[in-house]
């Protein structure tokens, strides 16, 4: 830097100021503003079983994960017709205030292979303050091997 401002003080006209550097600002400050307010967050990798119940015993922040449920949503009325491959995840609020979930669910082989992704929460509002909620995550395009799953990872993360 200091021989890029000597070389330009010998080519300055007379009354002529050198331009100065910007001043960098201190690292710690821009990292401030580019971190993102902490939410609560809990992730886990769970073993995978395809069309049944599986209980879940995870919290976050007073929000209780009861269970998951992977399986191609059916009509009974015509029979053989699907409308597209689900995890549904039910949830009870046991704290005080309104909690607001996001999901997120990685299926995955024996050979660590990834076989689908699906994330979703509620639309519009929050689960109330002792409400049970159940949420449909959508599995979409890559769905074929999900039934092969070994095991998951979900993730959930709060927000306000």
């Amino acid at each position: 830097m200091i021989p890029a401002i000597l070389s330009a003080l010998l080519f300055l006209a007379p009354g002529q100021t050198p331009p100065v550097p910007p001043v960098p600002a201190p690292a710690a400050a821009k990292a401030a503003e580019a971190t993102p307010k902490a939410l609560s967050f809990i992730s886990q990798r769970v073993a995978f079983k395809w069309d049944q119940l599986l209980p879940l015993n995870l919290e976050v922040d007073g929000l209780k994960i009861n269970s998951i449920f992977f399986n191609r949503r059916e009509l009974r009325i015509l029979k053989d017709v699907q409308f597209g491959t689900r995890a549904q995840i039910e949830v009870t609020n046991t704290s005080p205030k309104g909690r607001r979930p996001g999901f997120a669910v990685a299926v995955f082989d024996k050979d660590d292979r990834l076989l689908g992704v699906a994330s979703g929460g509620p639309r519009f509002g929050s689960v109330g303050s002792t409400d049970t909620d159940t949420f449909d995550l959508g599995f979409s395009h890559v769905v074929e091997r999900l039934p092969n799953g070994a095991y998951f990872i979900l993730s959930i993360e709060l927000s306000n």
